[in-house]
C-alpha cells in the first residue's frame, strides 16, 4: 500500500480505480512502410474513428453545456474531412513511403503554421484546431487514449491540473473523485468537485505514471490522503465511512420539500450555484429554491468563438424553463484572471486578478455585453430570470450599465421582442471598495450577492489561485465577517435583499452566523443545500444571538 498526501477541498471517501488524465505530446517516429495503400487505409480508419468520437462528444456536450459550446466538435469533424488536409496526408504517405502517424503529424504542423501566419483573425484561430484534430488522429493510430475516460465503471481522476474548458469534455457520470498535483482550493476543478459533491484533493504528491494508473485506490477527502492498493484493514475501515456517509445522505433526503425556516420563524432562500445546464439535475435532486449563480462565463470558456445571441438565448431559455418559475440569477460574463478564452485576445498582465476582467471587459467591449444582455432579456420571457453584474467598484459603473441596458431594451421594444420589463438587476460585492460604498450602491440596484472568494482575496491581498498562499488565505478573517455585516445592513436599510454566492456561503460552521446577520439567501453548490437546510431548521436565531451577545 502506498499513501500520498494532499490538501482536501471537498470531503467524502471514494473507492475505485485510478485513471490518469494527461495531455502528452506524442513522440511520433518516421517509419518506412512497404505497403503505402495499406497505410493510407489505416489513416482513413483512424480518421473515421476520430469523427465518430467527435460526434459522441458533440452529443454529450449539447446535453451538458448547450448547442453553442458543442459546436467546436462539429467544426473539428468538418476539418477532418477537408479535402486539402486529406490530400496532404495521403501525398506524404505515398511519396515518402512513411507511416500514417508521421504523415498526420507533419500535415498538422504544416497546416497549423499556415493558419497561424494568416492576417485574418478567424483563420489564425484555426491553428489550434488543426493541431487538436491531428493529435486526436495520431492518438488513435498509436492506440493512445490519454486525456479521456476509457472505463466501464466510474474512476478516480488523477491529473496535474484541469482547466475549466477541459472539464467540459469529461464524462462526469464516470468520475468518483478528483486528485490533482497542482491547483488551489479555489480552482475551478475544486468548484466542479463541490458542485458534483465528490471528494477532491489538490497539491497531492502522487506520480502521474503507470505506478498508480489503473490501480485500486481510496481517496479520503476528510483527511487529505490517497491510498493506492490499500490493505484489507484500510479498505474495510474506509468502506464503513462510505456507508456512514450514505446513511447521513439518506437522513438529509428527509428534508426534501421542507421550507427553510428556523425554529423561531426566520426564512432564508437556499439557492444553487451552477456552471452549465448539466448541473440542473443536481439542482433538482438537492431541492434548491432556485439558482443563485449561473456562471455564464462557462458558455464562453467552452467555445472557440464569441457565443452568438441565439446560442446564448437557447441555453438561458432552457435553464429558465427547466426551473419552472423558480428564480434563476445569471451572472454576466466573468472572463479574465484565472478564466481565459484565447479568442478574447486579452493582454498579458502582471497581475490579471486586478486587471481587465468581468464587468471591465463588458464596459470596454460593449458589443459583447449587449449581445449577452439581449440573450438574457429574451430568455426572461420564459421564466423568472434576474441579472447580476460582477466586480463592481463604483456607482458610475452601475449607471453606465443601466444606460447600456436601456439601449438594449429600446432595441428589443422596437423589434417587438418580448421580455420581462421589470427584470431584477443586482450586483456582486467582491471588493472592499464596493463594501465601503454599499449604501450608495444599494440605492441603485435591486439586490446584492457577495462573492466571498474574491472579497477575501482583495481584502487580504492574497492571490487565491496561489497554492503557496493557502496557509494565509483565511475566509474567516474578522475583517471579512465585519464586511458581511456592513453589506447586509446597507442592503436592508434601502429595502433590498442580500445573499452570499461565494464558497463561504457553504461553510456549515458559519450558517448560524449568516442567519444572525440577517442574510436573505445563500447560494451554494447543490450538494450543500440539504446540510444547510438541516442547520436552518434546527436553529433558533434569537437564542443564538443571545448566546453570542449579539442583541
Amino acid at each position: 500500500m502506498k499513501i500520498f498526501s494532499g490538501k482536501a477541498v471537498f470531503g467524502g471517501v471514494a473507492i475505485g480505480r485510478i485513471s490518469i488524465y494527461k495531455k502528452d505530446e506524442q513522440q511520433v517516429k518516421r517509419i518506412k512502410v512497404a505497403d503505402v495503400e495499406a497505410e493510407i487505409n489505416r489513416y482513413h480508419e483512424a480518421k473515421n474513428t476520430a469523427i465518430e468520437q467527435l460526434e459522441k462528444l458533440h452529443e454529450k456536450a449539447v446535453k451538458e453545456v448547450g448547442e453553442a459550446s458543442a459546436e467546436i466538435f462539429e467544426a473539428h469533424q468538418m476539418m477532418l474531412d477537408d479535402g486539402d488536409y486529406i490530400d496532404s496526408v495521403e501525398n506524404i504517405i505515398r511519396t515518402q513511403e512513411v507511416n500514417a502517424e508521421y504523415a498526420v503529424a507533419i500535415t498538422g504542423d504544416n497546416f497549423s503554421e499556415m493558419f497561424a501566419n494568416m492576417d485574418d483573425e478567424y483563420f489564425r484561430g484555426r491553428a489550434a484546431d488543426v493541431k487538436d484534430i491531428s493529435e486526436r488522429v495520431v492518438k488513435i493510430l498509436m492506440g493512445d487514449e490519454s486525456g479521456s475516460i476509457e472505463s466501464d465503471e466510474p474512476v478516480i481522476i488523477v491529473a496535474d491540473d484541469l482547466a475549466p474548458s477541459e472539464t467540459v469534455q469529461l464524462d462526469k457520470d464516470k468520475i468518483l473523485s478528483f486528485v490533482t498535483v497542482h491547483g488551489s482550493a479555489n480552482s475551478h476543478t475544486a468548484i466542479l468537485a463541490k458542485t458534483m459533491s465528490i471528494p477532491a484533493m489538490i497539491g497531492t504528491d502522487i506520480p502521474l505514471d503507470d505506478s498508480v494508473d489503473g490501480k485500486m485506490a481510496i481517496v479520503d477527502g476528510f483527511e487529505g490522503k490517497v491510498y493506492v492498493e490499500p490493505d484489507e484493514d484500510t479498505l474495510e475501515a474506509k468502506k464503513k465511512i462510505v456507508i456512514e456517509e450514505q446513511n447521513k445522505k439518506a437522513l438529509l433526503e428527509e428534508l426534501r420539500g421542507k421550507d427553510n425556516v428556523t425554529r423561531d420563524g426566520q426564512h432564508i432562500n437556499l439557492y444553487a450555484n451552477i456552471g452549465n445546464s448539466k448541473d440542473l439535475a443536481l439542482v433538482m435532486k438537492n431541492d434548491a429554491n432556485g439558482i443563485g449563480l449561473f456562471r455564464s462565463e462557462f458558455i464562453y470558456l467552452g467555445s472557440d468563438h464569441y457565443p452568438t445571441e441565439s446560442e446564448q438565448f437557447a441555453i438561458y431559455k432552457q435553464v429558465a424553463e427547466t426551473m419552472a418559475g423558480k428564480k434563476v440569477i445569471i451572472r454576466t460574463l466573468d472572463i479574465g484572471a484565472d478564466k481565459q478564452a484565447d479568442y478574447f485576445e486579452l493582454p498579458e498582465e502582471e497581475n490579471p486578478a486586478m486587471g481587465l476582467r468581468a464587468i471591465r471587459i463588458c464596459l470596454t467591449r460593449p458589443e459583447i455585453f449587449k449581445t449577452q444582455l439581449r440573450a438574457i432579456l429574451r430568455a426572461s420571457a420564459f421564466g423568472k430570470i434576474s441579472i447580476m453584474y460582477p466586480m463592481i467598484i463604483s456607482v458610475n459603473e452601475v449607471r453606465e450599465i443601466k444606460a447600456i441596458m436601456a439601449e438594449v431594451k429600446a432595441e428589443l421594444d422596437s423589434e417587438g421582442v418580448a421580455y420581462d420589463k421589470d427584470i431584477e438587476e443586482g450586483i456582486m460585492i467582491e471588493t472592499p471598495a464596493a463594501v465601503m460604498i454599499a449604501e450608495e450602491l444599494a440605492r441603485e440596484v435591486d439586490f446584492f450577492s457577495v462573492g466571498t472568494n474574491d472579497l477575501t482575496q482583495y481584502t487580504l491581498a492574497i492571490d487565491r489561485q496561489n497554492q503557496s498562499m493557502d496557509k494565509f488565505y483565511d475566509p474567516h478573517h474578522p475583517a471579512i465577517v465585519k464586511m458581511l455585516k456592513i453589506i447586509i445592513d446597507s442592503a436592508h436599510k434601502y429595502g433590498k435583499w442580500a445573499g452570499i454566492c461565494g464558497e463561504l456561503g457553504a461553510d456549515l460552521s458559519l450558517t448560524k452566523e449568516f442567519l444572525a446577520m440577517g442574510f436573505d439567501e445563500l447560494s451554494v453548490s447543490p450538494g450543500r443545500i440539504l446540510p444547510i437546510r438541516k442547520i436552518v431548521l434546527e436553529t433558533n436565531v434569537a437564542e443564538y444571538k443571545k448566546e453570542k451577545g449579539l442583541q
